[in-house]
Parts: C-alpha cells; structure tokens; sequence
C-alpha cells in the first residue's frame, strides 16, 4: 500500500459485492461542497454502506483541484468518514453558497419588453433560493417589481396562491 490520506483500518475493509463505485457526481471546487457532500452522503445511505466504504468511496466523487487537496492529505490521517467530511468542507469553504435574503427579491423587477411569463418565472427562481421566505413578503416584492399594472391590480385585490418553494 501506497502513501495514502486513509488509515490502515479503512484500507483493510472489503467492499461489498453489491457496492457500485461508479458515479456521476465530481466535485472540482465550482460547486457548493456542502451540496456535494449532501448528495455523496444520500448515494452512500442508498448503496447502505457503512463509514470506511464512505472513506473509501469518496475520492471517486472528486476531480481536478478537489482529487489534488485529498491526495496532498497527511499519510494515515484519515480514520472515519467525519475526517474527510470536515476537512473537505474546510478546504473549499469559499465556494459554500450564501443563503440570500428575502430583502434580495426587491431587486429581481421585471424588464422593459420582458413577457409577464418570464418575469414571473425568474422571479419563482429567485425565491427558490431564498429560506424563510414567506407568502406575504414574496407578493410584496413580485407586485413591486411588475410593470403589467393591469396584472399587479389583479394581483392585489385579490388573494393569490403563488410560488411553490
């Protein structure tokens, strides 16, 4: 065995059979590292697979600067799945998107010459970035931001059933 990131006891653990180490997920640090992890850790809870095959597993899930970072990791220093999640958390914590806030929706206004239909779904867009986002609030800012006065009136005598987050 080669220098490695992983300490002998993940080495020395067999893959299942079953275990498909195939994957289309590859992190190369222009995604969210918590969205990767999120999504390796759900194929990992599918496959049900325990943590050494998580540590073994995960290098396959990175590419580029990302395989680079985990090769680099000390010798050994990797002994359960937590190790690695933390670290590579650590390392690309600059890519982890921002939570936006509601108050962001004020700028989202639709265009001189934009249909209604595409002001509405890029507006829909937006608030699916946005937490704790309630109704009142993104009425209150699609209203704000239409030209259609027509549909804004509509849109303010009476009650409306918008976006679904």
């Amino acid at each position: 065995m080669g220098a490695t990131p992983f300490n002998r006891s993940i080495l020395e653990v067999r893959l299942p059979k079953h275990f498909d180490k195939r994957t289309d997920m590859s992190y190369d640090r222009t995604q969210d590292p918590q969205e990767h992890l999120t999504a390796f850790e759900a194929r990992m809870n599918l496959e049900g697979v325990g943590d050494e095959v998580r540590c073994r597993a995960f290098p396959v899930a990175l590419a580029g600067p990302a395989i680079r970072w985990f090769i680099n990791l000390p010798h050994g220093s990797v002994t359960r799945f937590l190790d690695i999640s933390r670290a590579f958390l650590a390392q690309f914590t600059t890519r982890i998107t921002k939570a936006k806030h509601p108050i962001n929706l004020l700028g989202v206004t639709q265009r001189s010459g934009e249909l209604t239909r595409k002001y509405l779904d890029r507006f829909n867009d937006e608030c699916l970035e946005i937490d704790m986002l309630t109704d009142s609030v993104a009425s209150l800012c699609l209203t704000n931001g239409l030209l259609n006065e027509d549909f804004r009136k509509h849109l303010t005598t009476k009650p409306v059933w918008m976006m679904s987050r």
